[in-house]
């Protein structure tokens, strides 16, 4: 039997079966069309090519339940992310704090330049800058914190307070004077990483 008679046979891909086989151990007789197989081989050669479409095909299949596992973690914890509650105080009206799992801080910076370089150039307003950029950083640092507080597997966040950076870098140019590089703002938001639960007696009249 030829390679081309036993793929139509039983709807293999006569390729796919063709390289199987080459990277065998089975042997198979090249022809200027067909490619024949030995009649005692044909047995084994088709239960390893069933094992070996099968093997695939489980790869695939473990590999989308993994991609939907991740995608479904991913939602998971963007649900958590969003619901995740923070203050500055130490407590929530309504919730009971069952778990302290320690200090975390979340950080950012920007990089605000001077805007003097060149003929044409004129100095950055630096105050407009920096309000415009902190919004953005403090965010960002509240969300690091979040993330901080969710792989600790906490749901709170109590005490939240903010730390402010700000440089002003300068260095010596290689053939003198000073060269003045961009400001720095940086911020960084502290608190505790905590675990709440709802109190039962919420709305009750308790």
């Amino acid at each position: 039997m030829n390679t081309k008679e036993l793929a139509a046979e039983f709807g293999f891909d006569k390729s796919d079966l063709e390289d199987f086989i080459l990277g065998s151990n089975y042997k198979m007789s090249f022809g200027l069309v067909k490619h024949e197989l030995k009649d005692e081989e044909i047995e084994p050669i088709l239960r390893d090519y069933k094992q070996h479409l099968e093997k695939i095909q489980q790869s695939k299949l473990d590999k989308e339940q993994e991609e939907a596992r991740q995608k479904q973690a991913a939602l998971d914890k963007k649900h958590a992310m969003a619901s995740m509650l923070i203050t500055s105080g130490f407590n929530f009206d309504g919730y009971t704090i069952s778990k302290y799992s320690g200090y975390i801080s979340g950080d950012d910076a920007v990089q605000i330049s001077r805007g003097t370089d060149g003929i044409f150039s004129s100095a950055t307003n630096v105050c407009d800058a920096l309000m415009r950029s902190l919004v953005v950083i403090r965010r960002n640092a509240l969300n690091e914190l979040k993330e901080a507080a969710y792989d600790l597997g906490c749901n709170a966040v109590v005490g939240v307070d903010f730390d402010y950076l700000t440089l002003d870098p300068e260095t010596a140019r290689s053939g003198g004077g000073t060269m003045y590089l961009p400001y720095v703002f940086g911020v960084t938001a502290n608190g505790n990483a905590v675990v709440i639960e709802k109190n039962d007696n919420v709305g009750q009249g308790y």
